[in-house]
């Protein structure tokens, strides 16, 4: 697999052109590529910005924006508010103001939707068939330091590989193994493209292994394959329901 970051110019809030961008710096697409793309220029495109001196209160904000959340009492030295969007466990919603010039930066409002109108852009401006699309951010996980990229969304391919029912190298038969292949590849993709001032929002992916591109979103076709879990479904349901979470509004409404 093989990935280059792609450096731009500045991208600009409160609002810039994303298709101007994509254009002039996406350079010619070869069959079953995948194309990543931060969050943070997907909004900026979109408009998903408000200047930080609008908000009084940040965690105002984040609870109007999450659709569960938890108190910042909960947080070691109250760092951060724990929430839950998009069926994501974030923090703060996913809201960032880190090369925002003086904004705070909400996540697209429809991710799979912005991802397939980048899809059905960058597709008929290469004129490839197959293409796949992640709209990459970051996150840290327990129990370790520093963050990692994840898939917002994603759009062309199907994001998981299923073991399930196929033998390990001594012929045990695999019951619940799955690959996530839209997180894996949006990892490395952020691994590169970086979290400071390297201006390289973009990136392109070649030869990924396992990838099944489709003209569509697929839909899950057997129980326990759906690429969100549900929270009955989940390993961590002791956890994430063990907490007193408070109901946002899930999502952010300019006024």
């Amino acid at each position: 697999m093989i990935i280059h970051s792609i450096r731009t110019r500045k991208f600009l809030p409160p609002k810039d052109d994303l298709w101007e961008l994509l254009a002039n710096n996406v350079p010619k697409l070869k069959e079953k590529m995948i194309v990543a793309v931060t969050s943070k220029v997907v909004s900026i495109g979109e408009g998903r910005c408000i200047p930080v001196d609008n908000v009084q209160d940040k965690d105002n904000l984040i609870k109007q924006e999450a659709d569960k959340y938890l108190p910042r009492k909960y947080a070691p030295r109250k760092w951060v508010m724990h929430t839950v969007k998009n069926n994501l466990l974030i923090p703060t919603a996913g809201i960032d103001a880190s090369n925002a010039a003086d904004h705070y930066i909400l996540w697209p409002k429809n991710p799979t939707r912005s991802a397939k109108k980048i899809w059905k852009f960058l597709r008929q401006k290469s004129g490839v068939k197959n293409l796949g699309i992640i709209i990459t951010d970051s996150h840290s996980i327990p129990l370790r330091r520093g963050i990692v990229g994840f898939s917002l969304s994603h759009w062309g391919f199907t994001p998981l590989k299923d073991y399930r029912g196929k033998q390990d190298i001594f012929g045990r038969t695999l019951k619940v193994s799955q690959t996530n292949i839209a997180d894996s590849i949006a990892t490395s993709a952020v691994f590169i493209m970086g979290e400071g001032d390297e201006q390289t929002p973009i990136a392109t992916i070649k030869n990924a292994p396992f990838i099944k591109f489709w003209a569509r979103c697929p839909q899950a076709d057997k129980s326990f394959s759906s690429f969100e879990v549900p929270m009955e479904e989940d390993l961590y349901k002791v956890f994430l329901e063990s907490v007193p979470w408070k109901k946002g509004k899930g999502g952010y409404k300019k006024t």
